[in-house]
């Protein structure tokens, strides 16, 4: 995987989260030195990824000189992170990916970004997505290789925490748009349970399906943007680390067939190591009723979708890229019963699953079906996302493998719904034990 830290300006900006939390705890650092070094990173880099749809530097250096001057309210005080660019912030613009909201402020603070002010964050910027997230790629490109997709929705976000223009950032999932980003870019990627992360005041959210994630570079920055996120000074300590190893289930999923070899000998690569290093690990099969029931993704998406933009859709249709404009005619099909059957199946669908957590803590699958591809309007199908995402279960991506090209392969950790910390903390002793074995990592695969 090609080593971004050579880019462009380094210093401070190359830092983990939890690196700099540390440093600026002590003493050694302080949040205007930090935010100086990120913000000559992302002048230096900004042309050739563009992951920022909004980034004010002189309000970026007057909140950490704020920062600075003021008492330490979290584990995280002083330490930047990107805003996904659908979700509002009280003194940036919201501008949702599309020219309907260009420049327009709200005046408020969803409640995931007024926990993070609260925890004396700096609101670095606002993070490019897609149009209203769809699956339809904007302008970002993958830092690794500009000729890539990083993913989407939450392109910006992945864009930015692996090219160290930020330690950490949030987005958003409906489908695969935070773990595909984060695993097309080489980062850390964690999606809530579908209530792990408050999605209050999230404009157009889609209530049974949209979900907040997060990005980072290390499982420890996951654990403590989620606890400030949640309001948490500090992280909880369960989260951190796992008493015992857990019992893995390898779980291929009705998807592989569409997995590429370097995404294969990565899954079972791990499943292997992870066994040597102690932990339980045998295979298991989706539920019947799990599998069925995937194509209710797209009425729940539609549906809802077309509720959360019906405004826009009246007004300015015109303006909406192919895929939200096909979102909304389909909608136009549906009825109101044939919603409330898909809502129904996807219910029966997670009791189903739920019993296959009794045998397993966690599941091992693919993040994405290989590496990202050529093509920055190229999108990974999401076969390996969506049905993580219509389970309401919580999962990480971790960036310890690369692929033929050099490109990043993830490997993808699945908990309980609501089961978010658990999660957490076995994907974090299954990273450390990874990397032991594996001594340098990304590995070739």
């Amino acid at each position: 995987m090609t080593d971004l830290t050579g880019n462009g300006p380094g210093g401070l900006a190359l830092l983990t989260a939890t690196e700099a939390a540390a440093r600026l705890e002590s003493g050694e650092i302080t949040s205007e030195a930090l935010v100086r070094d990120c913000l000559d990173r992302i002048a230096a880099r900004e042309p050739d990824v563009g992951a920022w749809a909004f980034i004010d530097p002189d309000y970026a250096l007057e909140q950490a000189r704020a920062r600075d001057a003021t008492p330490r309210l979290s584990a995280l005080h002083g330490v930047p992170v990107g805003i996904k660019d659908i979700i509002d912030t009280a003194d940036m613009p919201t501008g949702h990916g599309s020219p309907i909201y260009a420049g327009v402020r709200t005046g408020r603070d969803a409640a995931c970004v007024a926990a993070m002010r609260a925890a004396g964050m700096v609101i670095m910027g606002k993070t490019v997505t897609t149009e209203f997230a769809s699956p339809y790629p904007a302008h970002t490109r993958n830092p690794h290789d500009t000729e890539r997709t990083p993913g989407v929705s939450s392109s910006g976000s992945g864009a930015a925490v692996a090219d160290f223009h930020v330690p950490l950032a949030n987005g958003t999932q409906t489908g695969g748009s935070v773990i595909g980003p984060a695993a097309s870019c080489g980062v850390y990627g964690y999606k809530a349970s579908l209530d792990g992360l408050d999605r209050g005041g999230i404009r157009h959210c889609k209530p049974s399906i949209d979900t907040l994630g997060l990005f980072g570079r290390s499982m420890d920055d996951l654990i403590l943007l989620r606890a400030a996120s949640l309001g948490h000074r500090d992280a909880p300590r369960a989260a951190r680390v796992a008493n015992e190893p857990p019992r893995i289930g390898l779980c291929r999923t009705h998807g592989w067939d569409q997995a590429e070899t370097c995404t294969r000998t990565a899954i079972e690569g791990a499943a292997k190591l992870l066994a040597d290093a102690g932990a339980s690990v045998r295979e298991v099969d989706l539920p019947d009723a799990v599998i069925e029931v995937e194509p209710e993704f797209n009425v729940l998406n539609s549906w809802e979708g077309a509720i959360a933009l019906a405004a826009e859709a009246r007004d300015r249709l015109d303006s909406f890229n192919p895929w939200n404009r096909e979102r909304v005619e389909y909608a136009r099909t549906l009825t109101e019963e044939r919603y409330i059957e898909a809502k129904r199946r996807l219910a029966a669908a997670r009791a189903a699953l739920a019993p296959l957590f009794d045998g397993c803590d966690v599941l091992l699958t693919p993040s994405l079906a290989g590496e990202a591809p050529l093509g920055i309007e190229g999108v990974r199908s999401s076969v390996f996302n969506r049905m993580w995402t219509q389970m309401y279960t919580p999962c990480a991506t971790l960036p310890l493998f690369e692929g033929p090209n050099a490109m990043p392969v993830g490997i993808q950790i699945i908990g309980r719904g609501e089961a978010d910390d658990s999660l957490l903390g076995d994907a974090a002793w299954i990273d450390a034990a990874i990397r032991r074995a594996l001594g340098m990592v990304p590995a070739r695969v």
